[in-house]
């Protein structure tokens, strides 16, 4: 269990983290949501209740870890409501690339064969590529073990590799 942070240095801490992190699990949250304004509102959610929960924070893993986690569940929170069902939501790349590298080809091909995988699959590709967590650390998120992380991961890539062929320098014979 964390030792007790006064206020300020609470306060500087989740200023740091949110400095650190904001733009990934922003990423992270839209490619999940499909929808920049509830990814923003989904990632304030998550500091939020990384916040209230300060000091159930146990270091059993990093704070990104943590905060990934927090975000996923909150991401899960909000698929879940009535409304986000009955909403339409469809990936715009202008609003990807502020939180990410502008795309020179300009095709979501890439971003909307992701979204297709089942929501295990995908969240396991998003950990590991697109947050950049080692296999252990996407484990330590998804709850799981290192071994079935990396099962989850390869059939990602596996069911991504069906779904593109041909797309992209795929020499097809």
């Amino acid at each position: 269990m964390r030792q007790a942070l006064g206020t300020t240095d609470l306060e500087q801490q989740l200023t740091a983290l949110m400095s650190a992190h904001r733009t990934s699990l922003v990423r992270l949250a839209y490619l999940y949501l499909g929808d920049l304004a509830l990814a923003e509102d989904a990632v304030q959610e998550t500091f939020l209740k990384a916040w209230r929960h300060w000091e159930s924070f146990r270091e059993e893993s990093a704070e990104k870890t943590w905060l990934t986690r927090i975000a996923i569940n909150t991401c899960k929170d909000i698929r879940r409501t009535a409304w986000f069902r009955r909403a339409h939501h469809t990936l715009s790349l202008d609003a990807a690339e502020k939180y990410g590298r502008p795309d020179p080809y300009r095709d979501d091909t890439v971003i909307q064969a992701i979204r297709r995988l089942s929501d295990r699959d995908r969240e396991a590709l998003l950990l590991r590529y697109y947050q950049q967590l080692s296999v252990r650390e996407t484990a330590q998120v998804l709850g799981v073990s290192e071994s079935s992380a990396a099962s989850r991961i390869n059939r990602a890539k596996g069911h991504l590799r069906e779904m593109l062929k041909g797309w992209w320098f795929d020499d097809e014979d």
